[in-house]
């Protein structure tokens, strides 16, 4: 494993990232605040709990997986496609270095300024509402798996995009309706039966019932099942990552 070369990757995707702090970092929390206001406050104080939870409360750990799920796939989808863009992806092909360490480099740094952002918005989430977490340790390690999982979509989407309106494709008609219409501001089971039974293909259901019963211990589907979802969407990611590399599908073209 050749860590340098995984170290210079990584530290300049995240020398990027701090370069262009307005709108990598300050951008997204600023959105996601002003949901807590307009949701949380203006609307929540107006409704009825939500399976014993305050509305603002409750939709806590759906707008953290939104802010997460956007800002990871997009920024490992921008790390590889600019390389790709300016032609310096083929410098890095034809370095001792493996598609390994190059989805390391890339995928890490990009979870890891989803995962900076994610705490930034849950610490500012107790400025608005009143939260606790009854398991902290599960909100960990499902934050950590849908930064990681949702990085390595990003990489697999910078690398299919022809050109930057198609890197923006994804994440804003795919990713983003996928989470509002999967329960991040609702309980599945306040659906009629058949929507109930819809929504369950949604596969962001499971991330986001997770994540919300390692705050309140309840949760829309099994907690093994979101866990299960959510380890199987990481492997297909890595077996699709690799099979890239080993054909050279839209690198080496």
């Amino acid at each position: 494993m050749n860590y340098q070369a995984i170290k210079s990757i990584y530290t300049f995707e995240m020398a990027r990232f701090f370069r262009t702090m307005m709108q990598s970092f300050i951008s997204p929390v600023i959105s996601t605040a002003l949901y807590f206001v307009v949701f949380g406050a203006a609307i929540g104080n107006r409704m009825e709990s939500v399976e014993g939870i305050g509305f603002g409360a409750f939709i806590v750990p759906g707008l953290i997986m939104l802010a997460v799920m956007t800002q990871a796939t997009s920024n490992a989808s921008l790390g590889i496609y600019f390389p790709k863009f300016i032609g310096t992806i083929y410098e890095l092909l034809s370095a001792p270095v493996s598609f390994l360490e190059i989805t390391v480099g890339y995928v890490g740094a990009a979870a890891t300024k989803a995962m900076f952002i994610g705490v930034v918005i849950l610490a500012t989430s107790f400025l608005f509402v009143d939260l606790s977490i009854q398991h902290p340790f599960a909100m960990i390690a499902f934050l950590t798996l849908t930064c990681l999982s949702f990085s390595l979509l990003g990489f697999i989407i910078g690398i299919w995009a022809g050109s930057f309106e198609q890197l923006q494709l994804f994440p804003s008609l795919i990713i983003t309706p996928l989470v509002f219409l999967g329960g991040s501001f609702y309980s599945v089971t306040m659906l009629p039966p058949v929507w109930q039974t819809i929504t369950m293909f949604n596969p962001v259901v499971y991330l986001i019932s997770g994540f919300r019963w390692s705050f309140f211990g309840t949760a829309d589907v099994p907690i093994g099942l979101s866990l299960i979802a959510i380890l199987l969407f990481t492997a297909l990611c890595v077996g699709i990552i690799a099979w890239i590399f080993k054909t050279g599908w839209r690198i080496r073209q």
